[in-house]
């Protein structure tokens, strides 16, 4: 499938503004900005196999994404085609897959009305609930010191949230501590697939850095953190027990940054009472 030829972050669109008055107040009405979202079906070689409501941004990434995440293909060389289509809140993802993938998919076959909100819509078994995925090779821990101050760096790469709120965020924080990709989207999933989305276009390795999201870290997110293939997930909202189980199962590591403490390490299980290296 083709490439983009710039390595440039994608662009969000301008949302939209909207009248509004304050309760119980005699001011004159306000215009606010707020976070535009959109339906976007998903098909792969002519079967349509999800919709999804997303943020109308980053829309191949978050197709690549979508379709690694959640296991639809196993890497972006099953992915041939992409192509985009329609406009406002109706837009259609064509995916040109492998007969390897195709063969997969067609054995999970189903109907999926996505939610932004929910990771395991459609999901029909506690197989595709708690899938068999492979345990990562551990990688170290990042510093301590590319974690302090990075929830105000956050705040100034969320473009999207800047202008409207309303969205979340997942990054990648490449291995000098710095911001390499920022991808905002109404569904806090949805981010996190058009992170690894790009990070697959650009060709970027996982591994040499860590991604955070900004929302709470369950279990759906963990499966698709492992298999994107990151060593380190940050979240800035406290995971839940499973996802600490299955990331100290399957090699990952999981840190928690609260607002005004210091940062926890879920995963691997603490030997001692010791913070970050």
């Amino acid at each position: 499938m083709s490439r983009p030829l710039s390595l440039c972050p994608a662009s969000p669109l301008p949302p939209s503004g909207y009248a509004y008055a304050e309760l119980a107040s005699p001011a004159p009405a306000a215009t606010a900005l707020l976070a535009e979202e959109c339906a976007l079906a998903l098909s792969y070689n002519g079967i349509n196999q999800a919709v999804m409501m997303v943020s109308p941004s980053a829309l191949e990434d978050f197709a690549i994404g979508f379709s690694l995440g959640n296991g639809l293909a196993a890497s972006i060389d099953d992915i041939y085609d992409l192509k985009l289509s329609g406009s406002g809140t109706a837009r259609h993802a064509e995916l040109q897959i492998s007969s390897r993938a195709f063969w997969a998919l067609k054995q999970q076959r189903r109907q999926l009305a996505g939610s932004s909100g929910c990771g395991l819509c459609g999901v029909e078994s506690l197989q595709q609930a708690l899938p068999q995925l492979a345990a990562l090779q551990p990688g170290p821990l990042p510093p301590a010191a590319q974690l302090q101050g990075l929830r105000q760096r956050i705040g100034q790469a969320q473009h999207l949230a800047q202008q409207s709120g309303a969205v979340h965020a997942a990054l990648f924080v490449d291995e000098q501590g710095e911001i390499r990709l920022c991808r905002e989207d109404i569904g806090r999933h949805n981010a996190l697939d058009k992170l690894i989305g790009a990070l697959q276009r650009q060709g970027l390795d996982c591994r040499s850095g860590f991604a955070v999201v900004t929302s709470r870290c369950s279990l759906e997110l963990i499966h698709k953190a492992l298999r994107a293939g990151f060593t380190t997930l940050v979240s800035l909202s406290a995971p839940t027990a499973l996802s600490v189980q299955w990331a100290r199962q399957h090699g990952l590591n999981l840190i928690h940054l609260p607002h005004h403490s210091a940062p926890r390490v879920y995963s691997p299980a603490p030997q001692s009472h010791e913070s970050l290296p």
